[in-house]
């Protein structure tokens, strides 16, 4: 066997283990650890708005939440190992292509290196919690600390302001989708019975929305901030939330967003379960 037929041997195991049960079962373990964070923010921002809540609507307040619990030390590694596995599946997608239509385009896969970075930071984060090093700070403080650095660079009003421009574009889209139910491209229809389609698209479209809500708003502070120049107008997950309840509507808005992100987290329960990977 020459060099050139076992490279291409070589590729192909690793690409059938990408797309194998190892990425089926790393890809519902994320699901479920992202549903776990999304439930407890939802939980959290809910105590917010009814004035009960002494804790921070973010990641960080989840995981102080979790830690609080009997083996909440189990729970937090638990977690931190789910969050590694939907780091590995969307590397899998990256690398070897998504299922559906288009998988393997670049449109597709870009995507998915971009959520693979992105859970790689969160599940480390979640892990040094675990491992005792602390928390790394509010999500509100994090983000002022950024637009900082980033407006003292060179054209850095316009980094901020077209990031910010691209997270709320994105909140928009995330919305649209769970509206249009774009989701069900991705799930086992034939195995679903119609209370399990009922409870998908109960999830499905409130969570969505209330997700997408947050991040256009996320992003319409952070584009301010970049206009007046000002990186404390930025605002994190936990004074996203917050500012809801400073609309006309009070903390009744904050209450249904908040709503929505459980529902979210019980959404991403379901996708565990359900999706095709």
């Amino acid at each position: 066997m020459n060099a050139r037929v076992m490279a291409r041997t070589g590729r192909g195991t690793v690409r059938g283990a990408a797309n194998g049960s190892a990425a089926e079962g790393a890809a519902r373990a994320g699901l479920t650890a992202r549903g776990v964070i999304y439930l407890l923010v939802g939980i959290l921002a809910l105590q917010i708005a009814f004035g009960t809540g002494n804790r921070e609507a973010d990641r960080g307040g989840a995981l102080e939440e979790i830690a609080d619990k009997p083996f909440g030390a189990v729970m937090l590694w638990a977690l931190g190992i789910g969050l590694v596995g939907m780091a590995l599946w969307r590397l899998s997608e990256a690398a070897f292509g998504a299922t559906g239509k288009d998988g393997h385009k670049a449109k597709k896969r870009l995507p998915a290196a971009a959520r693979c970075v992105f859970y790689a930071f969160v599940a480390y984060s979640v892990l040094a919690f675990a491992a005792g090093a602390g928390g790394s700070g509010s999500s509100d403080q994090q983000s002022r600390d950024v637009t900082r650095k980033v407006l003292e660079m060179p054209a850095g009003q316009w980094i901020v302001g077209l990031a910010g421009a691209g997270i709320a574009v994105a909140g928009v889209v995330i919305a649209v989708q769970a509206i249009r139910r774009s989701y069900h491209k991705k799930l086992k229809l034939g195995a679903l019975s119609s209370r399990a389609r009922t409870l998908l698209d109960v999830t499905g479209v409130g969570g969505g929305v209330a997700r997408g809500a947050v991040f256009a708003a996320a992003g319409a502070f952070a584009v301010r901030a970049a206009v007046d120049y000002r990186p404390d107008q930025a605002k994190g997950l936990d004074d996203t939330l917050r500012s809801f309840a400073e609309t006309p509507l009070g903390p009744w808005l904050l209450a249904l967003v908040a709503a929505g992100l459980v529902l979210f987290g019980v959404f991403s329960f379901a996708l565990a379960r359900w999706r095709r990977v």
